[in-house]
């Protein structure tokens, strides 16, 4: 499956929104309906698209992954439950990852997929709520990644 990584646009943010809700919903279909999808949409094009940047995974000109990140947060990450598994995820994280040193995101508590790809990549629940703080009031977790420092090479002494 080759897949296409490309900044997305204005244009784009129904479809991102939309890949949001179709995964989100995929494995947590108990959430509650909080926005229609095109307040989703507005989110997405006034907020995420404004302040983060924001990309698309592409498989035969498909969106079938989306991920807005920026100063040092990942806000979202989803890919189609269809095209899960296939390294997508992993290719739009290494993006996220690539580009800033110290990243935090939250990931709700039963979302037990998101929990172990995110700890497959190096993150590490640092703290855990009972939802009272998002709009869902479920229970969730904040992971951390941190980029660790190159190894500096010191010969020695004797090779000086």
């Amino acid at each position: 499956m080759a897949v296409e990584v490309t900044a997305l646009g204005s244009k784009d943010m129904y479809e991102a929104a939309m890949v949001r809700r179709i995964a989100l919903w995929s494995v947590m279909p108990h959430l509650p309906d909080l926005h229609a999808p095109e307040e989703d949409e507005e989110y997405w094009r006034t907020h995420l698209l404004r302040e983060h940047t924001v990309l698309g995974a592409l498989v035969d000109r498909r969106l079938v992954g989306v991920i807005a990140y920026g100063n040092g947060w990942i806000e979202q990450l989803y890919v189609l439950p269809d095209a899960q598994r296939a390294g997508i995820g992993t290719t739009l994280l290494s993006s996220a990852m690539n580009d800033m040193d110290d990243i935090r995101l939250w990931t709700f508590q039963q979302n037990r997929r998101a929990r172990a790809f995110y700890e497959s990549h190096g993150f590490s629940s640092i703290e855990e709520t009972d939802g009272s703080g998002n709009e869902e009031r479920e229970p969730d977790m904040l992971y951390h990644w941190r980029r660790l420092p190159e190894p500096v090479y010191d010969p020695g002494p004797a090779h000086r």
